[in-house]
């Protein structure tokens, strides 16, 4: 857990070196306090720019932090950006928010990887710096925070004690307790019972949705898969390459269904018997039914019990009646990745102990992408212009600007895009890219963003595809979702465009503004900026993961190299590799008492 200083834990004094004007805001020793007895480890990031204009001396600052902690209790780390803000067109340094650098930072000095950090502050720069160091963040406002900085945070609470709620809210979901045994009635979302029940044989997953869909609910996948003999999962057409992709699945039963498909067919009762049929006999001991938010689990659980399956989980806000033996409800603005965690764990399986919760693929599926010309060296930049939803799209005119910008700053562009969009990648690439629009399937697609620098692209599928190779996202984001729900999960991001957009959680797939002011506006000098805010910021890895380096690559590695390496890498390496990785990280950051 980390916190921005001023504004957040304690009131904004401007430039202060007294510590006798440290006043905390209301509630924030209780709250910290909380998080301590929950056994997270706290760190504050703060920009001191006071310092680089003499407004007051180091020996201020560490009286002034040393008073923080005598009102609120010890922090593991403080991250101290001593620097000012830089002019136009001069560098800035890697730690002032919003650049990620104290992110990256603080979470090596907790022994910990950003993507599994959580940022508490009060403005823009706060989650910009979260999100493009690969964390999640929590926007508490004040007074001076900006209307558009409150519209653009991925999630938003009332004060501190708010914030606290929310991050033990979250951690109780996706792990409520280890014990794999207890079972939510379907009568009430509160009442559970301890209960003893052998491993199942056999348990039907189903995600009958879109390619990104399908790839959000790969933890929760893996999740059932550590606690069952085998998976069969049921998924649709448009999902079925995804789900080719995600590890703990046995067999996949592909079935478009009426009540999912956003271009449905007539329900014919013909097609639901051969549903049913296929689905007895699969012979599935128990199901567990992952939806978004606004689907409903209620028909498929029908036809489940018609097929003789004794036990399943679906999140439903509507009665279920004897349709579900678990019924799990989920607050809104949940991350679709543990919002599906959530389910899984209310059903009996929750994520095991060194499994990290983020996005994965199968390594053994990615194919060998092209060597040749711009692709011959990693970190080429990807745009992806196109969209299953229209809404969604950035306006191809405004992808080709921000191609000729991106090669305009000496960056290798390449231009992406599935199948029958091949006209549109080739309009966006123009001369500036290479075009390839049409050409790879989704695991050569995963292969060429696997070795890209980061990935230009709006809310769709391979967004979440780079979010499961570990490769930053530029995110172009229709603003018609909740972005702290279906942003990148847990992988570095800038977010552009219009947040505060008059078709702002409107969930339309056609814009319904004029114009599509949401994305249009956006300055292909921001893209430009964003992308050197991932990459000359990233403490990664260039693409690719430790799973895929060659054997004994990972112990070469030199000390340090923990802070490069993809999120929640550190957590899949055996302990005597990850102790030699977090060797020699020590910064020197001045702190209450001396300097660390």
């Amino acid at each position: 857990m980390l916190f921005d200083r001023d504004g957040t834990l304690v009131h904004d004094v401007p430039y202060n070196g007294d510590p006798m004007l440290v006043r905390p805001v209301p509630g924030a020793r209780e709250a910290l306090d909380r998080l301590r007895a929950a056994g997270l480890r706290l760190g504050v990031v703060t920009n001191q720019s006071g310092l680089a204009r003499g407004r007051f001396s180091h020996r201020d600052l560490e009286r002034v932090n040393a008073r923080v902690e005598e009102l609120l209790g010890p922090f593991d780390t403080w991250q101290i950006c001593p620097h000012g803000e830089p002019g136009p067109g001069v560098a800035g340094c890697r730690c002032r928010k919003p650049s990620p650098g104290m992110v990256a930072d603080a979470a090596r000095a907790l022994g910990t990887t950003p993507d599994r950090c959580v940022l508490v502050g009060d403005i823009g720069a706060d989650m910009t710096a979260a999100a493009a160091a690969g964390a999640a963040g929590i926007l508490v406002p004040t007074p001076q925070t900006r209307a558009e900085e409150i519209a653009a945070a991925p999630a938003v609470a009332g004060d501190l004690p708010g914030a606290v709620d929310l991050i033990l809210r979250r951690q109780r979901l996706v792990a409520p307790g280890r014990d794999s045994g207890v079972e939510q009635l379907a009568d009430g979302p509160n009442q559970v019972v301890a209960t003893s029940r052998p491993r199942p044989r056999c348990v039907l997953v189903a995600r009958p949705d879109s390619a990104g869909d399908v790839l959000v609910t790969g933890p929760a996948i893996r999740a059932v898969a550590a606690g069952a003999d085998r998976v069969v999962m049921l998924c649709g057409p448009r999902g079925r390459a995804a789900a080719e992709l995600l590890p703990g699945i046995d067999e996949l039963i592909e079935w478009p269904l009426p009540w999912i498909d956003p271009q449905p067919t007539p329900l014919d009762r013909s097609e639901v018997d051969r549903l049913t049929a296929r689905l007895a006999r699969v012979g599935a001991d128990e199901a567990v039914l992952f939806t978004s938010f606004h689907q409903s689990a209620l028909p498929l659980a029908l036809v489940l019990r018609m097929a003789g399956v004794g036990r399943i989980s679906a999140i439903s806000d509507d009665y279920p009646g004897s349709l579900l033996d678990v019924r799990h409800r989920v607050p809104l603005g949940i991350p679709e990745a543990e919002r599906a965690l959530s389910l899984a764990a209310a059903a009996g399986f929750p994520l095991p102990e060194g499994d990290d919760p983020a996005l994965r693929l199968r390594a053994e599926c990615l194919e060998t992408g092209p060597t040749e010309g711009a692709l011959a060296e990693p970190g080429y930049v990807v745009v992806h212009p196109g969209s299953s939803v229209a809404a969604r799209a950035c306006p191809p005119e405004l992808c080709a600007r921000i191609v000729t910008a991106l090669a305009a700053a000496g960056h290798r562009v390449v231009v992406t895009g599935g199948p029958g969009e091949g006209a549109l990648s080739a309009r966006v690439a123009g001369r500036s890219g290479v075009d390839l629009g049409g050409q790879t399937s989704l695991t050569g697609l995963a292969a060429i963003i696997a070795r890209a620098g980061c990935l230009v692209v709006g809310n769709t599928g391979p967004a979440h595809l780079a979010a499961a190779l570990g490769t930053p996202v530029i995110s172009l984001f229709a603003p018609t979702v909740s972005f702290g729900q279906w942003g990148p999960y847990r992988v570095p991001t800038v977010r552009l465009g219009d947040a505060a957009a008059a078709c702002r959680h409107t969930r339309a797939t056609r814009c319904p503004v004029p114009g599509h002011p949401c994305l249009s506006q956006v300055a292909p000098d921001s893209v430009v900026q964003a992308v050197r805010l991932l990459t000359d910021s990233a403490d990664r890895l260039p693409a690719g993961t430790v799973d895929r380096l060659p054997a004994g690559t990972v112990d070469r590695l030199p000390a340090g190299t923990v802070d490069r390496l993809p999120a929640g890498t550190v957590d899949r390496l055996p302990v005597s590799t990850a102790d030699r990785l977090l060797a020699g990280t020590t910064v020197p950051v001045p702190v209450p008492g001396g300097t660390a």
